[in-house]
């Protein structure tokens, strides 16, 4: 399937997340609620949205160019 995917951003968000909580992480640049989902890609054609549990309580810098390879996070693939 082909997917209508963009860049959510230029540069990480940093995010406070909570261990043993599930987030979900907006692979097609489409939510305005960057980093996280907001279920626009039904709406956009995008890539579905990336659930992911925090392995622990922590600020972590999350992806908004959809680039990196290593999602959710940011591996400096905007550069």
């Amino acid at each position: 399937m082909d997917y209508t995917n963009k860049r959510g951003g230029d540069a990480p968000i940093a995010c406070d997340l909570k261990e043993g909580k599930k987030y979900s992480w907006c692979t097609c640049g489409h939510s305005v609620n960057q980093p996280f989902c907001d279920g626009a890609h039904n709406e956009n054609n995008g890539s579905p949205n990336l659930r992911f549990e925090a392995a622990e309580t922590k600020t972590a810098h999350l992806c908004t160019c959809k680039e990196t390879k290593n999602p959710p996070y940011c591996d400096g693939s905007h550069k």
